[in-house]
Order: structure tokens, then sequence, then C-alpha cells
């Protein structure tokens, strides 16, 4: 289909609610997720079951196929174990470079710290279906694992023959427990356990917008990373681009989902007019070519062209992408001029998929502009912090006078004396 280039000056106000509070889709499945989620809480299993069968075409026995990824480890190609292994051992590496370490100091006698310990229990989730993600497994599994978390599960749809390099990874990632479960009944089954999936704390992973409405819909009652999905991508580029380079990125984050969203923008007419023609040359033969045209279809999707960088980089900075890709002459000081972004990807060599598989960096980030308020998936979702302190004698009567008129601000006579008390012997 061709691909028309926009002026960001000649979008009206439709177009830009659409590309600037996108939802992807989420609100619409709400209440049909809330219904599934209802029922996985009440039924377990049998709920899962009858799920799998309804929107997966599959007869499931087992849930739990946590034997088969070890199995699966041994049986795949080496040439793609070692691919694996090298992701681990590179998102491994990363994540640990993220450890914070406790700390304990003297503030004028008080003696104040912090210190970090797991969460227990973590359920991750990797999509499947249409696509497979063993590369999503490395995502979440490794920085849990990399945090000390006890317990992690991860819980990817069913099939006929679940797909071996997902499991493969599940094992080199360090995965507890595997689950056959997928979509919304998978978070629900994370979020409140049955029979066979045990209940977690925090449930963490990218998905299609049932998933994240689902993660929208338990958050509360369990602890969630954030809404991370479907996929985006805002690419800045400038006339010194390679517009093939800028519609492969296009294209790739396209592919992932009919729902996704992607974008470039650019200071020059031309390069925006090349862009386009770059897109609808690369889509041809691709095999997920309805996926990919679905998401360029979107109207939070399009190749945009700015009257001046500085507008290209406002919009970038509104849009606050997933992924954000500068193919620019000057890079750096386009990004320094760029808060909102989940993961940045830098220079003509540094596509996005090389974030999404091996560089590791990590590839769970949080979309529909949620960058604005949060990073992406690390060791510190998976950590909490306590704070440590120990007054001595000398200490606490420094603060004494300043506790105690405060609690006695507050009206709050108890707190008063509970410091009081301990000095009635003056």
């Amino acid at each position: 289909m061709p691909i028309e280039p926009a002026a960001l000056a000649d979008l009206g106000p439709a177009r830009r609610r659409a590309l600037f509070e996108r939802d992807a889709g989420i609100d619409a499945v709400r209440d049909d997720v809330r219904d599934i989620v209802s029922r996985v809480r009440e039924e377990g299993d049998a709920a899962l079951r009858e799920f799998a069968s309804e929107f997966d075409g599959v007869e499931v026995g087992n849930l739990d196929v946590s034997d088969q990824a070890e199995r699966a480890y041994d049986e795949i190609d080496d040439d793609v174990r070692d691919a694996i292994e090298t992701a681990v051992e590179n998102v491994r590496a990363f994540h640990e470079a993220q450890l914070p370490e406790d700390w304990t100091r003297e503030f004028d006698g008080r003696e104040l710290g912090r210190r970090f310990r797991p969460v227990e229990r973590v359920g991750a989730y990797v999509p499947g279906g249409a696509a497979t993600y063993p590369s999503s497994v490395v995502m979440t599994v490794v920085p849990a694992t990399v945090a000390g978390v006890e317990q992690v599960a991860v819980a990817t749809p069913p099939a006929e023959e679940l797909n071996p390099v997902t499991l493969a990874a599940c094992h080199a990632a360090g995965a507890d427990r595997v689950y056959a479960a997928g979509g919304a009944q998978a978070i629900a089954a994370l979020a409140y356990g049955t029979e066979t999936v045990d209940r977690t704390q925090l449930v963490v992973g990218p998905g299609n917008k049932w998933v994240t409405a689902a993660k929208a819909e338990v958050r509360g009652d369990v602890e969630i990373d954030f809404l991370a999905g479907p996929s985006e991508v805002c690419v800045v580029a400038d006339d010194t681009c390679t517009p093939e380079f800028v519609a492969a990125d296009l294209l790739a984050q396209a592919e992932h989902d009919p729902n996704a969203s992607v974008v470039a923008v650019t200071d020059d007419e031309a390069t925006a007019d090349a862009i386009c023609d770059a897109v609808a040359a690369g889509l041809a033969g691709r095999e997920r070519a309805d996926v990919i045209e679905a998401a360029l279809d979107s109207d939070a999707s399009g190749v945009f062209h700015a009257r001046s960088m500085s507008e290209a980089v406002l919009f970038a900075e509104e849009y606050a992408a997933e992924h954000l890709s500068v193919q620019a002459a000057d890079d750096e000081a386009i990004l320094e001029r760029i808060d909102n972004a989940g993961s940045v990807f830098l220079g003509p060599y540094t596509p996005v998929a090389a974030g999404d598989y091996a560089t590791g960096t990590n590839h769970v980030l949080p979309t529909n502009a949620g960058a604005k308020v949060q990073g992406g998936l690390s060791v510190d979702t998976f950590l909490r912090a306590s704070t440590v302190q120990r007054l001595d004698e000398g200490a606490l009567a420094d603060l004494r006078d300043t506790v105690t008129t405060l609690a006695d601000a507050e009206g709050l006579e108890a707190h008063e004396r509970s410091v009081d008390v301990r000095f009635d012997d003056d």
C-alpha cells in the first residue's frame, strides 16, 4: 500500500489525539478482559483450559510444562542455543551492573541507611501465538535472577507443540516454572494463582492489548511492572540518514502487532518522501505483511516532516516512544533535548532489533507515553528498598524538640510521649 508523508503543521486535533493519547485498543477490550480475569480467579485451572481451547485452539493437559524446558535446551540446534546463551550473558552483564549495594552513613550522630532485598515470587509473561519470543524470556527472567528472586515463573501461550526455542530460553535464563497459559487468562493466573499456577507477588512482561488490559485490571491485587505493549518506535532523522535503515526499523516494530505504533519524523521533506518509498519497497514480500500494513494504517503511525529539527524534537518528546531511534548527524545533541523515551538507539548501525535481542539492555519498556513517568524493566523492578536507622541518646536529644513540636502540631500526643518517655529521668 502507498505510504504518504504528512506535515506536522497540518495535523488536525483528531490525528494528534491518536498520536499522543494512544491506547493501542486497550480500552476497547477492558470489559471482556474483566470477565476473563474473574473467571480464572473463580474457576482456576478449568478456566485456563477452557480459554486455551476457545482462544488458542488447543486442548491443554498439563499446564505446568517446566520439565519440557530442559529437554528443549538439549534438543535445539547448536547455533540457536549459542545465540540464546550470548543474549543471556549480555543481558546478565548489563543488569548485574545495576545491582545496588546496601549502605549506612552517619548524619550528625544519626546512623541511617538503605538495604535492598528481592521480591520472593515473580511471574513473567512471554507472548506467543502468531510469533514466538524467546527474547522476552531472557529480558524478564534474567534481571529477576540477577536481583535474587527466589522463584521466577514464565507463562506463555499453549500450542499443539510449544516452541522449543522459547522453552530452551526458559531453561537458559533460569526460570523455575513454565506454564502453558496465554493472554489475559495467564495474567490472572499469575496474579491470583490456580490449582497448578503458583500465585506471584509481581507480574512483568510485554504483550498485546489483551495482556496489557489484564495487567491494568489486576494491578492493586498484585504488583505489575508497567503497561508494556503493543510495540512502538519513533525515529528522528535528518537528511544524512539512510532512508532504507529508517524504514527497516519501522517495519521491524510494525511486524509485532497490528496495534503497534511506528513513526518517523524528519526536518527534511525529501527525506520523508524517501523514507515512505523505502517503507513501501521493504514491505514487499514480508511474511507478516498483513500485520505490518495494519500497524502502518493506524492514525498513531506515520512518516512526518517538520519545519525544523526543533519541531521534530518537540514531537518526539511529546510522543514519548517505547523505542527512540536517532539517525542524524548530531545525534548526541538531539538526544540531549529529549527526556521521554524508554530505550534510545543512536546512529545508523544501532537498529532497535539489536536491543530487542542482544545488546544487553532490556526490551520490556513502557508504551502509550508511559516513558514520561517511568523507565523500562530493570533489576530495580525486582527489588524492595528498606531504610534503616539507629539513634543514640544524644542524637535523639538533638531531635527531641523538633519531633515533639511537630507531633503536638499534628495533635498526635502519643507520638510526642514516645520521645519524652525516654528522658523522664531528666
